[in-house]
C-alpha cells in the first residue's frame, strides 16, 4: 500500500521528539539509527536517529529522522513530505515522482539508497518537499 505522511528534520533530538509523540498518539515506534545503519563513522552520530517511525492503531503514520552534519535545519520548514510504496506500486510511484519534480526541481535524483531501496527528493512547483520511496514502503 501507497502512503503518504510527514517526514520530520530534527537536529540531534529526533528520539526524544518521537517518544513524546508517542505518548500523544500512541502506537508503535521504530528508530534506527545512523550507527545500526552502517552510516555513523562519527561517534558523535552513531546514535543519532537515521528513520524513526510511528504508527498508531487508528493508521495515523510519522516519521522523521536527525539531519546528518552539515545539513542545515531550520525550525518551521523542518517538515516534508513522505510518499512511499512496496516495489509492486513502483509504476505508480515513478509517476507520481515525475509529475512531483517535473514542476520544480529535483534535490536528489531517484537511485537506489543505501538501505536497498530506491529514493529521491524534490521540491514540486509551490516549494513543497518530497520525499519518494519505492521498495519497502518506508521512507529513508
Amino acid at each position: 500500500m501507497t502512503t503518504l505522511n510527514p517526514y520530520i528534520s530534527f537536529t540531534g533530538n529526533a528520539r526524544e521528539a518521537m517518544e513524546f509523540y508517542r505518548g500523544v498518539f500512541g502506537g508503535h515506534l521504530t528508530i534506527d539509527t545512523f550507527g545500526e545503519a552502517g552510516l555513523g563513522d562519527d561517534p558523535a552520530t552513531a546514535d543519532q536517529v537515521m528513520h524513526a517511525m510511528l504508527v498508531t492503531d487508528e493508521d495515523l503514520t510519522l516519521m522523521a529522522s536527525d539531519a546528518p552534519p552539515g545539513v542545515n535545519v531550520t525550525v518551521g520548514d523542518n517538515v516534508q513530505v513522505s510518499l512511499s510504496g512496496p516495489a509492486e506500486d513502483e509504476i505508480e510511484l515513478l509517476g507520481y515522482w515525475e509529475r512531483l519534480s517535473a514542476s520544480g526541481s529535483v534535490d536528489m535524483p531517484l537511485e537506489r539508497a543505501p538501505w536497498g531501496d530506491h529514493f529521491g527528493a524534490c521540491t514540486d512547483g509551490f516549494g513543497i518537499r518530497w520525499m519518494v520511496n519505492i521498495g519497502g514502503g518506508q521512507a529513508a
